[in-house]
């Protein structure tokens, strides 16, 4: 469906939030600022509200592309973090691979990981520890 912008009002709304291409943390803070804006009123945005906010949207989408670039996690990385999120200690892990000492291995990095029972016992992909 698309709808017809009131140019008028866009052009408003263009000339307050003036987006650009972002090139400092302060600009790129200002326009997430204006972003929220536009989010709290929830449904009740205009078109040209909804244009203008797309337009934010992808100029910052570009500036976090460039600028915060996730590393890709490790098995291990996940390991740790699903350990962490659940709040489980080594010894509650001693059921997947039989023996405290290489339930330790599997966890300091030392050995490899057993993807599957890894998987059954995290509730997700056995792919994540792969």
């Amino acid at each position: 469906m698309t709808s017809t912008l009131n140019r008028e009002e866009y052009i408003k709304l263009l000339a307050e939030t003036l987006p650009r291409v972002i090139d400092s943390v302060e600009e790129y803070k200002r326009l997430l600022n204006e972003v929220e804006k536009l989010m709290d009123l929830g449904e009740n945005l205009t078109a040209e509200q909804v244009e203008v906010l797309q337009l934010l949207v992808t100029v910052i989408e570009q500036y976090e592309k460039k600028h915060y670039q996730l590393k890709a996690a490790t098995p291990h990385d996940v390991l740790h973090e699903l350990i962490l999120a659940r709040d489980l200690k080594q010894k509650d892990l001693v059921e997947i691979f039989g023996s405290s000492g290489f339930t330790s291995e599997v966890i300091n990095g030392k050995r490899l990981f057993q993807a599957k029972a890894l998987g059954t016992f995290f509730h997700v992909s056995p792919a994540l520890f792969l």
